[in-house]
């Protein structure tokens, strides 16, 4: 396995329930929200919007962000772990989660929905 980095997902009860994650790259946490619960088994797809980087800090982040703050709302880790990237192109992400929840080999695929549309699945 390649060098393992950080990986999160965070749990945000805010306007819209949904889940982000994070993968360590580049020194960042690059990030996705995900509008339902992230797909653990083989078979489901999920929609994954990217979003801004966030600083490797941020991984540890659990709490409220006040009203009128960017992403208001209650945050919990809903997993984390180290993770191991495998490809990587402009168009497809294929990286190994270990986390509590989340394990095995999983990809992000750009779509052609919208620029920063990607479908998000674990690999059979």
């Amino acid at each position: 396995m390649k060098e393992k980095k950080i990986f999160v997902i965070q749990e945000y009860k805010a306007t819209h329930h949904h889940y982000d994650l994070r993968l360590e790259i580049n020194g960042v946490l690059k990030s996705w929200a995900v509008p339902k619960e992230p797909p653990t088994e083989f078979g489901i797809k999920r929609l994954a919007i990217q979003t801004q980087d966030h600083d490797i800090e941020y991984a540890d982040f659990e709490g409220t962000i006040p009203d009128g703050q960017y992403g208001a709302g209650d945050v919990k880790i809903w997993d984390k772990g180290r993770f191991a990237l495998e490809k990587i192109t402009d168009k497809e992400i294929l990286f190994r989660l270990e986390g509590k929840k989340m394990k095995g080999d999983f990809v992000l695929i750009k779509t052609k929905m919208g620029k920063d549309t990607w479908l998000f699945f674990k690999k059979e």
